[in-house]
């Protein structure tokens, strides 16, 4: 795997750290699932169930009162391939006069259109869900057991028409003959929501997809900013794993400069010509090369790999770098 891929899955993998630490988590919960939406977030973390783990990675001792139990993060049958859900943990939800708990899939998606709509991934994400759920949750005929489920998309760059929304898709009653009324819980076990960010400042945003916009897309904070953003306006407790998770983020976006490198594309298109395509890249990859040199995170071969620049010039670069 070449530099720049290995960076761009280490930011997803802090993405996903980030999404499973309780503060955030509890924020996400209030506004996208109902069962949630009356209590307040402080309370809700109380309401999250299992051990401190996120996917198949144990947390540090330190994390162990703020991770989200990650369960088993694979789902697998014998004739199917397995599925692997970003962060996975249960919740008992309130008010309901008996343990009901619902298992909250989230994940951080960056292509909105991958070559299948997501919407059908998340509908089956929840399906692979419920279906998991037989020799543990229940046996046999025990389908009364059955717990509900839901799949939540944290969606990056999502398309026009899509962005800055969130959208809940569900089970519902509907009668065609007659007038039957059955118990919601009997068929309300699947709900796939899909929050859309976009290029925004967080501070044109309200709610959730402020606080989302703030973590994961705006790049024109530093890590120092945010921490004092999710203490200050969304009481968020910064623990010393949200602290690694936040700081990781920034650094690797930095080096990424996914932004910068889809503009210059963006500028040459727009102009019509190949030659003013390939200039604006090579401007980006220029000025990304020199932002990471300056970050003094980055050797000179994972700059090359990364910015797609010759070994020899980079370091050419690093020796013109003034020194501070």
């Amino acid at each position: 795997m070449d530099s720049s891929k290995r960076m761009k899955r280490l930011y997803d993998a802090a993405c996903k750290e980030v999404l499973s630490e309780q503060g955030i988590a509890a924020h996400i919960m209030k506004t996208c699932v109902k069962e949630f939406k009356d209590i307040p977030v402080k309370e809700i973390i109380r309401y999250i169930q299992g051990k401190p783990e996120v996917g198949t990675v144990l947390v540090n001792p330190q994390g162990e009162v703020t991770r989200i139990e990650g369960l088993q993060n694979e789902s697998k049958s014998e004739s199917e391939q397995t599925v692997t859900f970003d962060v996975r943990f249960t919740v008992t939800a309130p008010g309901t006069g008996e343990t009901i708990k619902l298992i909250i899939n989230l994940e951080a998606q960056n292509k909105f259109n991958p070559g299948y709509p997501l919407l059908k991934r998340g509908i089956y994400y929840c399906s692979r869900l419920i279906s998991g759920q037989y020799g543990t949750v229940f046996v046999k005929s025990g389908y009364g057991k059955i717990q509900k489920v839901y799949s939540i998309w944290v969606c990056v760059s999502p398309t026009h028409n899509t962005e800055y929304s969130i959208t809940s898709y569900h089970m519902s009653e509907k009668n065609i003959v007659g007038n039957v009324q059955a118990k919601r819980q009997h068929y309300d076990l699947l709900t796939v929501v899909m929050v859309c960010l976009g290029k925004k400042k967080y501070t044109e945003l309200n709610g959730l997809l402020r606080l989302l916009n703030m973590m994961m897309v705006d790049n024109y904070l530093t890590k120092q900013e945010k921490r004092q953003i999710l203490t200050d306006e969304f009481d968020i407790e910064i623990t010393p794993e949200l602290e690694k998770g936040v700081d990781k983020m920034c650094n690797l976006s930095e080096g990424i400069e996914k932004n910068g490198i889809d503009k210059g594309i963006t500028i040459g298109r727009e102009e019509g010509r190949e030659e003013g395509r390939k200039q604006g890249q090579e401007d980006e990859k220029l000025a990304s090369a020199r932002r990471m040199i300056a970050k003094k995170k980055f050797t000179a071969e994972d700059i090359s790999e990364s910015v797609e620049l010759p070994l020899d010039f980079i370091k050419k670069l690093m020796q013109e770098q003034p020194a501070h």
